[in-house]
């Protein structure tokens, strides 16, 4: 019995030994001990395909430009009204027209089974798959399916969930954020830039050209001037 205490003694101040020994090792000495192994997480290569539209963020040059694999976006609770509701109407009015949550691309020969308020996410999607070679833009903003799908999945909402009003609201809010909605209303961007922003993601709205960011493609052009965009802005967003 006392020779195996006297084991358990000596493994005791090994191992006490050794822990004094790692914590002298200069920070850098005890990290490269690890050096031979692979990262559990290991980075995340850009996966090409993911396609950006209409909505293709304020990143791309042209309507197939790429979308940022992850992005990080805040979404504020949605705003029934105030300035960011005052937005999403001119933005409507830019894309939607009288149609509002309901509206469907006019060059759309083949129409959903209903309303698009009344329908859900899968059957707007069944609709999709089912009616290729023709536009799909849908609702109230006009997402189309590859900015649909890129924001159902990026808010987590149900297929099953019908493409509500409310729902319509809170996908566009993205956007916003997406174009610099934060760091305008902070102070951080200049108005001219945001809106700049939005016309890169909605074709009905100018740039500072007075054109659509996307004028001719697809017969595409801004449904407003710059002046009225900018009285619009300068109205919901005072100072």
């Amino acid at each position: 019995m006392e020779r195996m205490w006297g084991l358990l003694a000596c493994v005791g101040l090994c191992v006490q030994a050794a822990f004094a020994w790692g914590e002298a090792l200069p920070m850098v000495q005890r990290v490269s001990l690890l050096t031979d192994r692979a990262p559990l997480f290991p980075p995340q290569e850009a996966r090409p395909g993911i396609s950006a539209s209409l909505f293709n963020g304020v990143e791309g040059k042209s309507l197939f430009a790429p979308m940022p694999v992850a992005v990080h976006v805040s979404v504020a609770p949605l705003q029934r009204d105030g300035p960011v509701a005052q937005l999403r109407t001119l933005i409507a009015q830019a894309e939607a027209g009288s149609k509002g949550y309901d509206a469907v691309q006019y060059g759309a020969r083949i129409k959903p089974s209903g309303e698009p308020t009344t329908l859900t996410i899968r059957e707007i999607y069944q609709w999709i798959d089912d009616t290729p070679g023709q536009p799909h833009a849908i609702g109230r903003y006009q997402f189309i399916p590859p900015t649909l799908r890129r924001l159902v999945t990026r808010l987590g909402v149900s297929l099953d969930a019908r493409f509500t009003p409310r729902v319509q609201d809170e996908l566009a809010d993205v956007l916003l954020q997406e174009a610099g909605l934060r760091r305008f209303r902070s102070g951080e961007m200049a108005r001219q830039a945001f809106m700049n922003n939005l016309a890169k993601i909605w074709a009905g709205l100018p740039n500072d050209t007075g054109k659509s960011h996307y004028h001719g493609y697809a017969g595409n052009k801004a449904t407003m001037t710059w002046a009225n965009f900018d009285a619009q802005m300068a109205r919901i967003f005072p100072g």
